[in-house]
């Protein structure tokens, strides 16, 4: 059995920028253990498996032109959300089999989610749910000890899906060096520093800090098996919403600090959260499944 396998620079303004992931077509879903070792060859922030078959009872949407099941794998586990892999496989979708689309939509752990092109060739727009933040209260002992991974001392933190450590300033954020091993026995999917940056929401994408962005973070995988992730776009959908309110404004533009960079446009529209950015494709291959389930590129 043969397995088209497509890899895609997500919310990268150039090659080698944002983060990679890799996109598998499947004729039909193959065993769980064998996805998870798959992603695990692939060794990428998250492999995205999609089929054309939707689960039972699930209805295809009104207004899309192609509908799919898409779930996403780390090295480690199986994610309820995942950004970069999201709109890779529709990048992927699009170049292929829907040239002339305009709108296509996922059903996943997290529900529908929709993606549609944007006003420029490459530029795609997620339609995620928002999640809301809760502050978290000092002495919190998982705040604590991730205070300590990091490195950093802040009294605000915030708590979604992952932890958030607001900082003051993008230099701060830069600054963090994590003790990886101690994340990874951290309860929690992910960890993440965030702070302001200069307030315009103009960047050009070269963002070696703050400079031309409204909000910059890093973040950092926890027990999911990721290290630094280059661009999380699920983190995004829990950190657009707290820098709208605390900045005034609905439309924000994003930079992730790692080391490849990316950036992320974010609308917040009530349980909504729209998160825009461009890829670029960067491999296409073949993997061969043998009948014991070993796999070969």
């Amino acid at each position: 059995m043969r397995i088209r396998l497509v890899q895609i620079d997500a919310f990268a303004d150039r090659p080698f920028e944002g983060n990679p992931a890799a996109v598998m077509p499947l004729p039909w879903w193959l065993p769980d253990a064998l996805l998870h070792r798959i992603a695990a060859e692939n060794n990428l922030s998250e492999t995205a498996f999609y089929t054309d078959a939707l689960p039972a009872g699930v209805d295809r949407p009104d207004g899309s032109d192609g509908a799919y099941h898409l779930r996403w794998f780390t090295p480690a586990v199986e994610v309820d959300l995942c950004g970069h892999a999201t709109l890779a496989a529709a990048g992927q979708l699009f170049d292929d089999r829907h040239p002339d689309g305009g709108r296509l939509s996922f059903w996943t752990r997290s529900g529908w989610l929709h993606v549609r092109r944007g006003d420029r060739d490459g530029l795609l727009v997620l339609d995620f749910p928002a999640e809301p933040l809760t502050p978290v209260p000092a002495g919190d002992p998982l705040l604590s000890a991730a205070s300590t991974a990091l490195g950093v001392t802040t009294p605000h933190a915030l708590r979604g899906t992952d932890l958030f450590l607001v900082l003051p300033e993008p230099a701060a954020v830069r600054a963090v060096t994590p003790d990886f091993s101690a994340l990874a026995r951290l309860p929690i999917r992910g960890v993440a520093v965030a702070a302001p940056g200069d307030g315009t929401g103009g960047g050009d994408g070269g963002g070696s800090g703050g400079d031309g962005f409204d909000f910059v973070s890093r973040w950092f995988g926890g027990n999911s098996g990721v290290g630094e992730d280059p661009v999380t776009g699920s983190a995004h959908s829990q950190l657009a919403p707290y820098w709208a309110a605390r900045l005034g404004r609905r439309r924000l533009t994003a930079r992730q600090l790692s080391a490849r960079g990316g950036t992320v446009v974010c609308e917040v529209d009530g349980d909504r959260v729209r998160l825009a950015g461009t890829y670029h494709r960067y491999l296409d291959g073949m993997v061969t499944i043998y009948p014991d389930g070993a796999a070969t590129q």
